[in-house]
This record gives C-alpha cells, sequence and structure tokens, in this order.
C-alpha cells in the first residue's frame, strides 16, 4: 500500500458542484499500510523480515526503493501483474484533509500468487521471535493464507500478532494478540461496543472462543484497553497531546507491541506510540528517542533530562517567545561528541538566549553515515552540554520540517559550510532570522578524531 499526500490550498468552491478546488501544488508518497508497520518496527529499533504483494506499476517500485532505503527491513515483495499496488490519495490543504480517493483490488490472490507467498513465509520463521498478520482486506490475507500462516507460526512457538479487518475473527484462531479497533469489535462481537464496559465484554466473548489470548482495542480518545482470559482488564486512557493526523496510528500500534515483550507494558508504549504519531503529519514513524521523551519530558536547563520530541519542544519554544527570548537552531549527526563540536555549540549559545539542537535518528543517520551509536545514547551525551538546553531527534534526512516548526530566530552551521548550503536557511532569513556560520576549531573533527584513535591503536 502506498499512502499518497496531495498538498495545496483551497481558494474557491467548483462551480460544478458545491465541492473545494484544491490547487495542487505539491505531493508526497510514502509507504503505507503493513509497509508502514514495519517501517515503525525498525524506528522502535528492531528488524523486520516484510513480505507482502503490490502489482506490475510504478507505485510498486515507488514502494521497493523507499523500504530498500530504509535501514532494518528485508523486503519481499511480490509482483502480481494482475492487480494494482493499493495507493491512497489524500487531499490535503491548509494542514486538513479534504478528500481520500482510493485505487484498489479487493480480490482473492490469484493461486499461483498464492502458493508463492505461502512458500516464501516458512523461510523467514527461523530467524524472527513473532510474526504481525497486517490484515487491511485487499486479498492478500485470504482465509487459506491467514489459516496457513497462523499454523506455520505456531509450530515454532511464535507470537503472532494480528491486526484484523475482517468481520470474523474466527479467522485468526490461534493468534496470541489481536488489535481491532472499537467499530472492527463490535463488528465481530456483533454487539455494541460503545462504552468501556461493551468493549471489554464485546472482547471477552472472542478471547473466551479461544480466537487469540489478548486483546488490545484502540478506542482513539477513549484509550486503550488490554484484555486477557485470566486477568482484569487494563485500560489506558489516551497519550495524544495534540491530532494532526491519524494516518498510519493503528501501524504504529502495532509495532510498538511488536517490539515490546510482556502484552501490557509494551500496550502502554504503544499508546503513548500512538499519542506521538497522530501529532505528526502523513504516514509517520516513532523514534525510541521520541518515546523516552515522552516519558521524562523537561522544559528546564538545569533538568539533566533535555531530550524532546518535535510536538513536546514547541511549548518551550512558544514559552521562550512570550518571555522575548531569542532561539538558536543547529543540527547535526553527532555522532562521535569532540572538543571542535563543544566549540561550535558554545559558539552557538552566544548567538541567542536558548540552543535547540537537531540530532538525527537512527533511520537517518544510517542512510547518511551507516551504523552508528544509538539516537538515545548521542541525544543523551548533547543533553549533557551546558550550552545546550534541548535535543529533539528527527526521523528525516534534513531537519526542514523541525526548522519551520521551531522558525529559529538564528540558525548556525559549521565553517566548512556556506550560507547557500544551509538546510533551512532561506526560510529563517525570510522570517527576519539570521544565518551563522561558526568557526571550526583546528585538529578536531570526526574523521581526525577517529583517525588518532585507529593510529593511537595500532602503535
Amino acid at each position: 500500500m502506498l499512502d499518497r499526500f496531495v498538498c495545496g490550498a483551497v481558494e474557491r468552491i467548483s462551480h460544478e458542484a458545491p465541492i473545494p478546488v484544491v490547487n495542487a501544488q505539491r505531493h508526497v508518497d510514502m509507504p503505507g499500510g503493513a509497509n508502514n508497520v514495519a517501517r515503525n518496527i525498525a524506528a522502535l529499533g528492531a528488524r523486520a523480515f516484510h513480505l507482502g504483494v503490490v502489482g506490475e506499476d510504478a507505485p510498486a517500485d515507488d514502494l521497493r526503493l523507499q523500504l530498500g532505503a530504509s535501514s532494518g527491513i528485508e523486503a519481499d515483495l511480490i509482483r502480481d501483474a494482475s492487480r494494482p499496488t493499493t495507493v491512497k490519495t489524500r487531499y490535503v490543504a491548509e494542514g486538513q484533509q479534504v478528500m481520500r480517493a482510493d485505487a484498489e483490488s479487493g480480490a482473492p490472490l490469484a493461486e499461483a500468487i498464492e502458493r508463492s507467498l505461502l512458500e516464501r513465509f516458512p523461510r523467514c520463521m527461523p530467524a524472527v521471535d513473532l510474526v504481525v498478520l497486517s490484515d487491511y482486506a485487499k486479498g492478500d490475507l485470504s482465509d487459506s493464507v491467514t489459516r496457513a500462516a497462523i499454523d506455520v507460526a505456531r509450530r515454532p512457538g511464535k507470537k503472532i500478532i494480528v491486526d484484523p479487518k475482517s468481520k470474523h475473527f474466527g479467522k485468526y484462531r490461534g493468534a496470541t494478540v489481536l488489535t481491532p479497533n472499537r467499530q472492527e469489535l463490535q463488528q465481530a462481537c456483533m454487539s455494541p461496543c460503545s462504552t468501556q464496559e461493551e468493549v471489554e465484554a464485546g472482547a471477552r466473548a472472542i478471547v473466551a472462543e479461544s480466537v487469540c489470548e489478548i486483546m488490545v482495542v484502540t478506542r482513539g480518545k477513549d484509550g486503550m484497553p488490554v484484555i486477557a482470559s485470566d486477568e482484569a482488564a487494563v485500560h489506558l486512557p489516551t497519550a495524544a497531546r495534540q491530532l494532526f493526523d491519524v494516518s498510519g496510528a493503528s501501524d504504529t500500534v502495532v509495532a510498538a507491541i511488536a517490539a515490546g515483550a510482556a502484552v501490557t507494558p509494551a500496550a502502554t508504549l504503544a499508546n503513548l506510540a500512538a499519542g506521538i504519531v497522530v501529532g505528526k503529519r502523513g504516514t509517520a514513524t516513532v523514534s525510541q528517542g521520541e518515546i523516552l521523551a515522552v516519558l521524562r519530558p523537561s522544559d528546564r536547563r538545569t533538568d539533566p533530562q533535555k531530550i524532546f520530541s518535535l510536538e513536546t519542544v514547541l511549548p518551550l519554544a512558544r514559552g521562550c517567545r512570550e518571555d522575548n527570548l531569542l532561539i538558536a537552531f543547529t543540527y547535526g549527526c553527532f555522532d562521535l561528541l569532540h572538543p571542535g563540536h563543544i566549540f561550535l555549540l558554545e559558539q552557538a549559545r552566544r548567538t541567542a538566549d536558548r540552543l535547540i539542537v537537531g540530532s538525527n535518528a537512527d533511520l537517518s543517520i544510517r542512510r547518511l553515515k551507516g551504523p552508528e551509536q544509538s539516537e538515545v545514547a548521542r541525544a543523551t551525551v548533547l543533553a549533557a552540554v551546558k550550552s545546550v538546553d534541548a535535543v529533539v531527534i528527527f526521523s528525516e534526512d534534513t531537519p526542514i520540517t523541525l526548522i519551520e516548526a521551531l522558525a529559529p530566530d538564528v540558525l548556525i552551521e559549521g565553517g566548512d559550510y556556506s550560507v547557500a548550503t544551509v538546510v533551512g536557511a532561506d526560510f529563517v532569513i525570510a522570517r527576519g532570522g539570521k544565518v551563522v556560520i561558526a568557526d571550526l576549531l583546528n585538529g578536531h573533527s570526526t574523521t581526525e578524531t577517529v583517525k588518532r584513535v585507529t593510529t593511537s591503536a595500532t602503535a
């Protein structure tokens, strides 16, 4: 599944019908559906073996390229020329979705494609700890494929997590965890699921039929109950703070549960992760560092914990502006903190009242440099630097989204850059801010530091 976001502005109503006319200005394609589950699993530090079916078309090529560039994902996408790759196109104006158009087929897989899928699935078993069946009712997970996959996974005792779309949950019998939303549960148990008590009763009825061992029901603003047959239900309140886009939120929940150990603690983290991802635009992922930031937020320089997500750092930035304090921003991988970095950070801090530092997440740093120290470790070291007021982990290759959200007064980069090559320089200058090219500390770069250490070790 490919999620396409067509972004623009609505300036008039159509004369043909009472509908808005979107002046499309750009579009962004993102891996959606089960692809997004795999991306979220990888973003949380686990490894995903991703098996699925796509068409013989341009969206399939796009998905292959994007998943191939995602560290931590080994994708095996079977091409089927008889069906299109599912594409969900969302039209977005002024940050709000105004329409969605789907191009898809829900027809069952051809016999040869189904056979190929079931031949490849058992080969993954020796390398995995658990199996996620992400059912989007597009024909891949037919009753026979689902039954075969669960039987194969159960033989070696793998945990099986199912995100269901079928109205008949008996199809998933033998699963460890089911993660339906309220409406899906209501359809399956054929009774109202409006209240907390009704949801628990419906879930327990299905668990009692041995369809699954545990059910985690996503109820949006009403939270997330965890129900097991022999335990009291655990009701987790919603963790969402600001709602921008719910695209892919259920994928994040499934991935966070998959990345956890015991289901209830994993569901607690999944609830936090979902609260973060709905505060982002598009089909987004959540990193370990962002969850850490929610668990231990801070907005004071004297607090040793200064790691933020984009959503939690924005109130800090607003508070600075209310107090007429200038904000400086710099960014980088900071994969090996050395005196040159400290020199840069101190210069940056002297340009403003507060310094916010953007640090690349694991996914982006691997794309740029290959395997490195974890994002949490790098952010923790940065947060210990006296001149740094806040560290924000970003997963994109550049911090332009972060820069546009923070709108810093000063943007700083090292002396090996020019103003023309600094990401976000045009945006900051257009808003009346300034770009500062900081001096470099001679003899102190990551490359030179590694070279000295290597030379010393071999001497």
